[in-house]
Parts: structure tokens; C-alpha cells; sequence
């Protein structure tokens, strides 16, 4: 049993838990629909075949935790992940982004995943390689340390073989000096003793793209189009001087990335999306014509239909190959303050089955998504100002005393969820974020006297409140 076997809906939902408060129902459709996948990969391929995902619908106010449980249900599946704006996408034929381009996205999430794992596996050998190209470079061979060959040097390169078993006209003792003072070099480097010496490096130019200033609806032809160019082009090289410590960094990558099977990495990509790709689609609730009585908007009817689709299962024509939809997970989300699931066209409506409500958060579950999550928002300031030698202590009643008036703000001004905690924490913490670099190593208790003190002018002025809070 591998990894991904073992996550069963309820260690699925203690994962999640460890980031996200309360939303304990949606967390469990998210949990059930990511075993479901698992469950069908372990079926024969007749079945396999005809069981497709269960796509889900998220409906619950800003802020509440609709694209954080999407997102950290990829983290934990180790699936790829992509998220887009349904509103960002027009009807074919309109200026805009066309809907398979979040297909295209999700592949390149998926190949430079996998390129990530698989450059993971070969890192110790690419740093070894790593290591003989500087020495290369501190110790030239005896026709490196030449000048800059000429034209017909050049020519020769190309019957190089050849020549080399006619034409032994180096000296065997001088090889053997070289070979000896690179084990030396070598073995101080391995220690760290040159990280500060210079060398120069031959490293490719980046270019620019080639179709720069195309309109969203050729953009993503125009990267294929500039890449396969690109591809056929001969790859331009400069030298650059650099310390070692940082050519390691600059040609590490690229010595991992020639150890790398590219065929296998893009099947390998190619496969993970189509099997494990999750796509997260906000804002779903802004392409409904709302029940408008004069005709349904044409443009947002018609992202709806080129949506349906690719929802339905499709293939899409990517840079690295054909991918299939059919077994792509959609998770759609969407307040729906101003219009219903029932708005979308009913084809759409049949493609998302399962429907997870999310409650508004309460004064309780401010006060626990302040200091409850792993790395909550509390402990994320108390991490950064220890680094300029700034201990914070946050009280009880200070921590209850800014999710008490964040949850007010909420009530009193726009409902915009748990990103409230944020602006009411930075305000809170402003002047000691502005004074900790220059005033030395120091401790502050915030108490709720603190925060409103604070807070107070800020808070009690209305207008002031809108702008600032």
C-alpha cells in the first residue's frame, strides 16, 4: 500500500483540520470525492473506465474556506492544482481567455511537478556533476586553457574521435598534474573552502517571449507557437562570472534537468492530470444570468456552455500532448449571494451532484483561527518579529478582543470572512512591525487594553472604520 492508499476520508479531514476551522461537512464531501478517486484507480479497466468523478459545488459567503479546502485537499493528495476565475473566461469567438486554457494550466502544474520530484531523485548525482564542472573550470585541460579557438578548431570539434586515437599530442605527466590538483580542488570544495572563489560559467540566455503583446485569446497559441521556435532555434549561451557558491545554484538545475528521461516526465505529467488533477473554479455564481427576464447574457450563458464540456469530459490539445478531462476533479465555488445553483443552465447544474454548504464564521471560530491552525495568523507575526528580536505574547482576552471586533466589522461593514482577521492583526501590530528593526531585543504582552488602544480612534469613528478596517 503506497501513500495516497492510506488516506482515508478520516485522515483526510484531520489533515485538512490542522488548517481550516469548522466547515466539518464540506470537509467530509471533499474527503469522500478524493477516496472515491483512489478507489477508482484500484479498479479493473472495463469498470474503471465508465466511473467518473463526482464533481463538487461550493457555496458559502467570501472568506469562509472554500478555495483553502480545495487547495490543501491537492497539498494533502499530492495531486496537481490549479485555480481560475470563472469570470476571467469569455464565450469562443470574444475577446478573452478561452475556457481549455485552465486545462493547459493544469498540465504545466502537473509536468513541473513531476519535474520536481524526479529532479528531487537525481540531486545528488547532478551535484556531483556540479562539482566536476567548477573543478573543470579551476583546472582547465590542457586544450581549454587555450585561446578562443579558431574557425577550424572549431570544424575539428566534429572529428574529434577520430582524431583523438591518430593525434596524442598532449603530454601524459601534465595530465596527470591536472588530474591530481582536481582531486585537491575537489576535495577542498566538498569541504567548503572555495565557496567565495570567482569563475566564469557558460550558462543559457533566457530570451524573451516571441509573441509578447498578443490579446488573451491568442495567448496561449502564442507560447506554444514561441516555445516550438524556441525548441528549433540553437539555445544561446553567455559566460558569466560568478562565486562558486553561486554557480552551484545556477548549474545544479540544469544538470539535474539532463539526467531527466523527458519522455517519461511528460507521460508521467500527462497522466498525473488526467488521473489526480484537481481544477478549482471560483466565482461561478458571476457567469449565471442571474434570472434576468429581458434574455439570458449571451457571454456569460456561453462560458457556461464551452465550460460544459470540458466538465463533461473532452480532450484538450496542450503543448506536451492530448489530455482527457473525463477524470479531472472540478470543484466549483461560489458566494450565490445574488443568485441561486439553480441559475446556472441545467446542463452545468447535472455536472456538480454534490452541493457543500459552508457556514459563516462566528466569534468563536475567529478566536480559534487565530491561534489554533498549524502556523495560524498569531504565529505567523510572533515568527516574523522574532527575527528582529521582538517576543509577542498575545492574551487571552487580546486574542478574543480582535476576533470580537473583526466579526463586528463584518457585521457592520461588508462580510468578507476570516481575511478580516488579517487587516485587524496588521493594524494591531503596525507601529511594532515599523519600530522593531532599530529598537533591540525586547518582549510586549498584547492585551485587549492594547488592541484598543490601537484600535480605539480607528474603530469608534465610522467613516474611519470603512476605509481603514
Amino acid at each position: 500500500m503506497n501513500k495516497i492508499d492510506e488516506l482515508t476520508p478520516k485522515k483526510v479531514v484531520e489533515k485538512l483540520d490542522n488548517y481550516i476551522i469548522g466547515q466539518k461537512e464540506a470537509k467530509k464531501q471533499v474527503a469522500i470525492a478524493l477516496r472515491n478517486r483512489i478507489r477508482r484507480l484500484s479498479l479493473s479497466e472495463d469498470v474503471r473506465k465508465d466511473v467518473i468523478p463526482k464533481n463538487i459545488l461550493m457555496i458559502g459567503s467570501t472568506g469562509v474556506g472554500k478555495t483553502e479546502i480545495a487547495r490543501r485537499l491537492a497539498e494533502v493528495a499530492n495531486a496537481p492544482f490549479v485555480k481560475v476565475e470563472a469570470t476571467r473566461f469569455t464565450e469562443v469567438g470574444y475577446v478573452g481567455k478561452n475556457v481549455e486554457s485552465m486545462v493547459r494550466e493544469l498540465v504545466d502544474s502537473s509536468v513541473n511537478m513531476v519535474k520536481k520530484e524526479m529532479m528531487e531523485e537525481v540531486k545528488d548525482k547532478a551535484q556531483r556533476l556540479v562539482e566536476e564542472r567548477i573543478v573543470e573550470v579551476l583546472v582547465p585541460s590542457k586544450k581549454r586553457a587555450k585561446a578562443q579557438p579558431s574557425f577550424m578548431d572549431v570544424m575539428q570539434l566534429f572529428n574529434q574521435n577520430a582524431e583523438y586515437s591518430q593525434n596524442k599530442d598532449y603530454d601524459e605527466n601534465e595530465d596527470e598534474n591536472i588530474r591530481r590538483r582536481r582531486e585537491e580542488l575537489l576535495e577542498k570544495l566538498r569541504k567548503g573552502e572555495l565557496e567565495d572563489v570567482e569563475i566564469e560559467v557558460e550558462v543559457e540566455e533566457q530570451s524573451s517571449p516571441m509573441f509578447a503583446g498578443l490579446g488573451p485569446e491568442l495567448e496561449d497559441m502564442g507560447i506554444q507557437f514561441g516555445e516550438m521556435f524556441q525548441n528549433l532555434m540553437p539555445k544561446k549561451k553567455k559566460r558569466r562570472r560568478m562565486k562558486i557558491s553561486e554557480a552551484r545554484k545556477v548549474l545544479e538545475p540544469i544538470e539535474s534537468e539532463k539526467l531527466i528521461d523527458q519522455d517519461k516526465l511528460i507521460q508521467e505529467g500527462l497522466s498525473r492530470a488526467e488521473n489526480r488533477g484537481i481544477i478549482f473554479i471560483d466565482e461561478i455564481d458571476k457567469i449565471t444570468s442571474k434570472g434576468v427576464s429581458s434574455g439570458p447574457d449571451v457571454s456569460r450563458e456561453g462560458v457556461q456552455r464551452d465550460l460544459l464540456p470540458i466538465v463533461e469530459g473532452t480532450t484538450v490539445m496542450t503543448k506536451y500532448g492530448s489530455i482527457s478531462t473525463d477524470y479531472i476533479l472540478f470543484i466549483a465555488a461560489g458566494a450565490f449571494s445574488e443568485a441561486k445553483p439553480s441559475d446556472l443552465i441545467p446542463e452545468l447544474q447535472g455536472r456538480f451532484p454534490i452541493r457543500a454548504e459552508l457556514s459563516d464564521l462566528t466569534k468563536e471560530d475567529f478566536i480559534r483561527i487565530l491561534t489554533q491552525p498549524k502556523n495560524a495568523i498569531l504565529k505567523q507575526y510572533q515568527y516574523l518579529l522574532e527575527t528582529d528580536g521582538v517576543r509577542i505574547e498575545f492574551t487571552e482576552d487580546g486574542v478574543e478582543r480582535m476576533a470580537n471586533i473583526a466579526f463586528e466589522l463584518n457585521e457592520k461593514v461588508e462580510n468578507i470572512g476570516a481575511r478580516r482577521l488579517y487587516t485587524v492583526v496588521e493594524k494591531v501590530l503596525e507601529e511594532v512591525s515599523f519600530e522593531a528593526p532599530a529598537s533591540g531585543e525586547w518582549e510586549l504582552k498584547i492585551d485587549s487594553n492594547y488592541v484598543d488602544l490601537r484600535l480605539g480612534k480607528v474603530y469608534g469613528d465610522e467613516d474611519l472604520r470603512e476605509y481603514i478596517l
